[in-house]
């Protein structure tokens, strides 16, 4: 039943995805590890469309003190020769323990675009600390974060330049199931210093199911709400994707 049930769904969704919105704990996962992503949509006939998806993700967990990790995405598509997607993007952490479970700080860089969110260049840079809320015997765990980062941003419109000093906070919930499931809920409220009614606020919810040894079935839920955001760009995007993760 399980080898039917992968063979229809490849046959509909995408092989792999990457980006995973679980909270990353030292010892977790020790050593060097990689993940590769690759997916590709063609559609012909009444629809007309093409999207192409690729990333990886290295990591390393030294199993006592700190984990460090980065990624890099890109996405390009088009329907009925029209391109409607073009973005990339590039994210590097470190952890470090502060305490022996409970207190981490956090360092963070990121480079990104998106053509149809009118982004040239955002590129940041920040620290702040996490904070275990509480570990249950049910798997369950919840975090809270806080810290700043340094933001600037060019646009391909007539908006200025920006240069920012952002407060990053957010909440985090997972639990792991015994069959291997995996949930977890994330929020963002990340409101300008300088301006606070110059916020984005973001929710992402995944679940993870294990299908068959190292290959998952992941589905995924994003809404990001932008209180100021470029001329004649929405303030929301809402995002849903079912993928399989193979990891290694």
């Amino acid at each position: 039943m399980k080898t039917i049930l992968v063979f229809l769904l490849l046959t509909t969704q995408y092989l792999f995805a990457l980006i995973s919105i679980t909270p990353v704990e030292i010892g977790e996962n020790p050593g060097l590890h990689t993940k590769i992503n690759a997916s590709l949509e063609t559609k012909r006939g009444n629809t007309d469309r093409d999207n192409y998806k690729a990333g990886a993700r290295l990591s390393y967990d030294n199993n006592k003190t700190y984990v460090t990790w980065g990624e890099l995405s890109g996405e390009y598509g088009k329907s009925n020769s029209i391109e409607n997607t073009n973005k990339l993007f590039m994210h590097i952490r470190y952890i470090h323990a502060l305490t022996k479970e409970n207190i981490r700080t956090e360092l963070l860089g990121q480079v990104q675009n998106n053509k149809f969110k009118l982004i040239r260049e955002r590129t940041l840079a920040g620290a702040g600390l996490r904070f275990k809320v509480f570990d249950t015997e049910q798997n369950a765990k919840g975090y809270f974060g806080i810290g700043s980062f340094y933001e600037h941003i060019s646009y391909t419109s007539a908006d200025p330049i920006e240069n920012n000093i952002i407060l990053n906070t957010y909440l985090a919930y997972t639990r792991t199931f015994a069959n291997g499931a995996l949930f977890t809920y994330t929020f963002y409220y990340q409101p300008m210093i300088s301006h606070v009614a110059d916020y984005i606020q973001s929710h992402k919810l995944q679940l993870k199911l294990n299908i068959y040894e190292r290959l998952y079935l992941s589905f995924k839920l994003s809404y990001e709400y932008d209180s100021v955001p470029p001329q004649n760009i929405q303030k929301y995007d809402f995002y849903q994707e079912t993928a399989f993760i193979f990891e290694f």
